[in-house]
């Protein structure tokens, strides 16, 4: 196809788009979608330290539509300034900042927030180290394996590319490996998976009596009893039941490019501002909707009950939750009023990844510290009524009888599985009965489910470590 054609294709495709949504929607695809990719390329490249080349080729790939416009996009990185610029036609812009130990954030054209980065306090971890400098092989013949497989990609599209597996039994590695350019150190993006962090630093709060799972949010802009969203609570905020008017984030693809949500994500300097303004879509508590404005609210919470800036949201989030489990290689990255972007932004390592599924492996405790509430990981794991994926309160879960977790279940997850789970591939996986958590980062379409290889990953892995005296000294 000629760019000539491919230009008028683009003009009807978002004509027609335009008149089924409306003009503004249309209006804001273009942005939404060189925005995602700004800011994907500039983490990736000054955080993680990948080939941007790389970034984009497996990003967009994985992204179901976008083959539509990536022909017509163009991407600079400037390693001097640290900053990334992403045009489509060369006039719908976005770009992206890095800022040392903050990564990297969406410059809209306002002064970016002024954020001091809190201090290394150095605090013992209390888990136990999970592995030494080098990378754990396999095992087993087993467990070799099922890595083989999930890191072989299939004949045909679509592409798996796994980027980084760690398996843990009993809290140490018994199994990891990596794509080329990714190691144990390596800073990934965990996309959604950022939300049962977020889940992670609100249950803290709950512990230490600074915010409460019911009872209205304390959001300035729902103050006003009179409001219909001041109903809105913590714990709906957390199951996707608030009923705030953003649309879906379920699917990762060009038609997502429409929904107000990533009008929020990738055009607003202030996230949160943004979604307190929006109506009521449905009324709190009655009805599931997963979109990226609930868990910004949670962001929003977190930093006015840690100290009301940017610097305290980040050492309280280290203080309490990152160096008890000997997080170390962690970057969160923050929206441009300086609140975390807690839908989508956290990066962290394999291993770090896996150290926090650890810690809901152990109910919560850490070295014998209750870090979240007693009760906190049953209830994360509990099933939120109606969310037909299988979700529960900031993770996915294969409690309850939804769609989604009796079609894990068919696929041989076990029932008691819960997860925090990122778009195009990223998962980490609590299997309590098993001892085991498995973590999974890569660039894979979300659609069909088996496309990623996840289900043959946790089937498989469950399968190796039940063979007894495969695993000595892990029971």
């Amino acid at each position: 196809m000629t760019r000539r054609r491919k230009i008028v294709l683009l003009a009807i495709t978002i004509a027609c788009l335009g008149l089924a949504l409306g003009a503004a929607p249309a209006r804001n695809a273009p942005r939404v979608a060189t925005g995602f990719l700004a800011d994907i390329l500039c983490a990736e490249t000054f955080v993680s330290g990948l080939d941007p080349q790389r970034t984009f080729a497996e990003t967009t790939d994985a992204m179901p539509g976008t083959g539509l416009i990536t022909w017509a996009m163009d991407y600079q990185v400037d390693r001097t300034r640290k900053d990334v610029t992403v045009t489509l036609f060369g006039f719908s812009r976005s770009h992206a900042v890095y800022r040392e130990g903050l990564g990297c954030t969406l410059d809209h054209g306002a002064a970016l927030a002024d954020v001091t980065v809190p201090a290394d306090d150095r605090q013992p971890a209390l888990l136990p180290e999970i592995a030494g400098p080098a990378i754990v092989p396999p095992q087993t013949p087993e467990l070799a394996a099922a890595l083989d497989r999930a890191f072989t990609e299939p004949a045909q599209p679509p592409h798996r590319r796994a980027r980084a597996i760690v398996v843990m039994k009993a809290g140490r590695i018994i199994a990891e490996r990596y794509a080329d350019g990714v190691g144990p150190a390596t800073l990934l993006l965990g996309f959604s998976m950022t939300k049962s962090v977020i889940s992670a630093l609100t249950g803290i709060l709950v512990r230490q009596g600074k915010l409460k799972l019911d009872g209205p949010a304390p959001v300035a802009a729902w103050t006003n009893p009179d409001d219909p969203r001041h109903a809105i609570t913590v714990d709906q905020l957390l199951r996707h039941t608030a009923g705030l008017a953003l649309g879906s984030s379920l699917q990762a693809s060009l038609g997502s490019a429409f929904e107000p949500v990533n009008r929020m994500k990738f055009m607003e300097d202030d996230m949160a501002v943004y979604a307190a303004s929006m109506p009521l879509a449905t009324a709190p508590g009655t009805m599931w909707n997963y979109h990226d404005g609930n868990t910004i609210m949670l962001a929003y919470l977190i930093r006015n009950a840690a100290g009301g800036n940017p610097a305290d949201a980040l050492r309280f989030a280290r203080r309490e939750l990152f160096a008890p489990l000997g997080m170390r290689h962690v970057t969160l990255q923050l929206d441009g009023a300086g609140t975390i972007e807690g839908s989508s932004e956290m990066l962290a390592s394999a291993r770090d990844w896996a150290r926090f599924g650890q810690l809901y492996l152990n109910d919560g405790v850490a070295g014998g510290r209750r870090i979240l509430p007693e009760g906190w990981v049953s209830y994360s794991a509990s099933a939120t009524p109606n969310a037909w994926v299988g979700i529960g309160a900031g993770f996915w879960t294969n409690q309850g009888d939804s769609f989604g977790a009796n079609f894990r279940v068919a696929h041989g997850w076990p029932r008691d599985a819960f997860f925090a789970k990122g778009s195009i591939g990223q998962y980490t996986i609590v299997i309590p009965s098993e001892g085991l958590v498995i973590v999974r980062l890569g660039r894979s379409p979300n659609a069909p489910p088996e496309a990623d290889g996840v289900f043959d990953l946790v089937r498989d892995v469950v399968a190796a470590t039940r063979e007894k005296g495969k695993l000595a000294g892990v029971n």
